[in-house]
C-alpha cells in the first residue's frame, strides 16, 4: 500500500489496494492507521458491488441506518446520495459534521462515486483538530467544558434534505432529533482534542442565551473551515472516500447544475462524545 498525502492539513489516497478482495488482518489495520493519521482517506477506481462496498466498511467499523433516508434493497445501511439533473439543492451542500443531533453520532463515512458530472462536485474536508489548536488559550478555556445543542432541524441542512426525504424518505423518521455534545470532543482513539461545532446541526450552547451563543458559534463557523485547514478531493467514476467524523467537517460543492451525481454512502457506528 502507497500513502500519497493530497493537503498539508488533512487527507492521503491509499494506492495499491483492491477492494474487490478481502483485506488481510494486516491491511485492514494499516488503512484504519492510516485513516487516525490523515483523517480523511481516498481510493480510487474501485468498482465495488453492494456487497463489496458493505465488506470494506464492516472490516473498518459497524454500518448503522441512517434516520432519514431509506437504503437500497436488501442493504438498508447503504444509501442513495444523488443530485438529479433538474434539481437545484445538493444532499447535505453545507459544511457538517455527519448526524451530530444523534446521542452516538457516527464514527466515519464512506462514500463511493457511482455517477459523477463531467465538472465540478469536489467535496471538502475541514481538519477540526487543527481548528481547536488555533485558537488562543483564552477562546479555549471559554470553550473547554461548554455543550452545544445539535438539531437535526436547522433550516440550512433540512433544505438539503427535501429532494432525497421526498424520493427515498423514511415514514418512521420523527422530524427532529436533538443532542447535547461538548464543544470539544477528545477523539477516542487518538486522545486529541477537536472542535465539535459545525453550522449545519449545532443551534446553541446550554446555559447560555441565543443573543450570548450567537457571536461565539458564528466564529467558531467561520474559523474551523479556514483554507488552510482543508483538502479538496475532485471524484471520479468508482472514487471511493471514508471520513473521520470524529474530527472532521465535510463540504459537498454544488456547482453542477444540469448533470447527475449518484453516489453510495455507509455510516460507522460511533460513541457519545467526551
Amino acid at each position: 500500500m502507497i500513502i500519497r498525502q493530497i493537503a498539508g492539513a488533512l487527507g492521503a489516497e491509499l494506492h495499491g489496494v483492491d477492494l474487490t478482495q478481502p483485506l488481510s488482518a494486516d491491511l485492514q489495520q494499516a488503512v484504519r492507521a492510516a485513516l487516525l493519521q490523515h483523517q480523511v482517506i481516498f481510493f480510487r477506481d474501485q468498482d465495488l458491488s453492494t456487497d463489496q462496498f458493505m465488506r470494506f466498511a464492516q472490516a473498518l467499523g459497524q454500518p448503522i441506518e441512517y434516520p432519514f433516508v431509506k437504503g437500497l434493497d436488501g442493504f438498508p445501511c447503504v444509501i442513495e446520495v444523488k443530485k438529479l439533473e433538474q434539481e437545484k439543492v445538493n444532499f447535505g451542500g453545507i459544511w457538517h459534521s455527519d448526524t451530530t443531533y444523534l446521542a452516538q453520532p457516527p464514527m466515519g463515512s464512506m462514500l463511493l462515486a457511482k455517477e459523477v458530472p463531467p465538472y465540478g462536485g469536489d467535496t471538502l474536508f475541514a481538519n477540526q483538530y487543527m481548528a481547536w489548536e488555533t485558537l488562543s488559550d483564552t477562546m479555549k478555556s471559554l470553550l473547554d467544558g461548554l455543550v452545544g445543542i445539535s438539531s437535526s432541524a436547522k433550516a440550512d441542512v433540512s433544505k438539503t434534505r427535501e429532494d432525497r426525504i421526498k424520493s427515498d424518505g423514511k415514514a418512521s423518521a420523527p422530524k427532529e432529533y436533538i443532542a447535547h455534545h461538548p464543544l470539544v470532543r477528545t477523539h477516542p482513539e487518538t486522545g486529541r482534542k477537536a472542535l465539535y461545532v459545525n453550522v449545519a446541526h449545532t443551534a446553541g450552547i446550554v446555559g447560555m442565551s441565543e443573543a450570548e451563543s450567537t457571536p461565539i458559534l458564528n466564529f467558531l463557523f467561520q474559523h474551523q473551515v479556514k483554507p488552510e485547514f482543508t483538502c479538496r478531493f475532485v471524484w471520479q467514476p468508482h472514487s471511493l472516500a471514508v471520513w473521520d467524523n470524529r474530527c472532521t467537517q465535510h463540504n459537498p460543492v454544488n456547482d453542477y447544475n444540469g448533470f447527475r451525481r449518484v453516489m453510495h454512502r455507509i455510516t460507522l457506528a460511533g460513541d457519545t462524545p467526551r
